[in-house]
């Protein structure tokens, strides 16, 4: 397998290495250095989303056409490296990543024309609307009512889990519209306004104290039909082109940069070995996770080399999105082990960007714990591992 860059490319590289030099402040990169889950604050998201959008750079997978780069395969891939090893805040996908490319494929022109541009700009910001209390991992089984009135539905019911939605002014939605037939059927897609009067936003917070989450509530929420996506009954075919988006992943740089992390962390930490990371045990263990991370790369390569073929992500992408949880997770338990008792202090203040609070023990401690509790659900979110099993069972294996 060829896996190196052509001169335009590594031409490429080098201006997004310059732009990252200029663009990023410090405080940028404590943001995300300090960002205790997978979701960083809309604070500081929305600052570097409006930087890249002013850059031209702020959807590199959007089509020129509909105001993104029109970059190839391998320049989003470049990008999406380069960002996550020069610490650059991640930026929210629901929007850019996920609805984006949905109303792309699926919209009306109204929809393109109107929304488009303020997912671009920044100006709208989204969250999903998927799970329920009952209805997670089987998402065909939701309950969220959307009755008929008109030009409108009505909603009642809930959605939790919900990221970010405290901070949204727009959500996409599965609701039901249909209880007959196969539990796929009977799902519409809707887009709805946040503001709408009947919607309700409560607060789930986690282990760490970090609020992330939450569960929306419905309660006689009218959204106009205008604002649905695709045909009536049949939303569960837009939602499943959606989830390949957000399956799909950011890519091996986010395990790469855990790892040298964890790597530098282990050489600092003497031991009667030298160091952590000359501890035979602690040693076989980093260089394990490192062969993981190599076939999961070359994994993403080969995954690229066919979506460069015009394919869509379909079941890889699940595959890739197990891969990447599974070892996100044990790297984020490697870095707890290593910093044993240092790793367990609760100090929410010293994470918050320009804080003078010194950290107990290392620097690398004061977000490793929240990071590990958040990252017990990236198994779950999106899909659990074993519906992701599934789906390689059935659409690969033939089973």
């Amino acid at each position: 397998m060829n896996i190196s860059f052509s001169p335009r490319h590594e031409a490429f590289r080098d201006e997004v290495r310059r732009f990252l030099d200029s663009a990023l402040t410090d405080e940028l990169r404590d943001a995300q250095r300090y960002c205790p889950g997978i979701f960083l604050d809309y604070e500081h998201n929305i600052v570097w989303h409006r930087i890249l959008y002013r850059q031209g750079w702020v959807a590199p997978s959007w089509p020129k056409a509909y105001g993104g780069t029109g970059w190839d395969l391998t320049e989003r891939y470049i990008w999406s490296t380069e960002t996550t090893l020069a610490g650059a805040p991640s930026l929210a996908p629901m929007g850019l990543g996920m609805c984006g490319p949905m109303l792309i494929g699926h919209g009306t022109e109204e929809q393109k024309s109107y929304y488009l541009p303020r997912i671009l700009s920044g100006e709208d910001y989204w969250c999903q609307g998927y799970s329920e209390p009952a209805s997670g991992s089987d998402l065909a089984s939701l309950k969220l009512r959307a009755d008929s009135d008109g030009d409108h539905y009505v909603l009642n019911g809930s959605k939790i889990w919900t990221t970010h939605a405290h901070f949204a002014n727009r959500m996409f939605c599965l609701v039901r519209t249909r209880d007959t037939g196969k539990a796929q059927e009977g799902i519409t897609f809707l887009l709805l306004d946040m503001d709408s009067p009947g919607i309700t936003v409560e607060p789930i917070l986690f282990a760490s104290g970090t609020h992330e989450v939450n569960q929306v509530f419905f309660d006689n929420v009218r959204v106009p039909k205008a604002n649905r996506v695709g045909v009536e009954d049949k939303g569960w075919t837009v939602a499943k082109y959606l989830l390949e988006f957000e399956r799909g992943g950011g890519g091996t740089a986010a395990q790469q940069t855990a790892l040298r992390k964890l790597r530098n962390l282990a050489a600092s930490i003497t031991t009667d070995a030298g160091s952590l990371a000359e501890d035979p045990d602690f040693r076989r263990k980093l260089d394990a996770a490192d062969a993981r991370l190599q076939a999961v790369q070359y994994t993403e390569f080969r995954i690229m080399a066919a979506l460069s073929q015009g394919q869509n992500p379909g079941a890889e992408s699940s595959i890739m999105k197990n891969l990447g949880a599974d070892l996100g997770q044990h790297i984020s338990e490697l870095m707890v082990e290593a910093l044993g008792m240092y790793a367990t202090p609760h100090q929410p203040e010293a994470r918050e960007v320009g804080s003078n609070v010194e950290p107990v023990g290392p620097v690398a401690g004061v977000a490793a714990f929240p990071r590990y509790f958040n990252l017990r659900a990236s198994s779950i979110a999106g899909g659990t591992n074993e519906v992701q099993k599934n789906i390689v069972a059935k659409l690969v294996l033939g089973l």
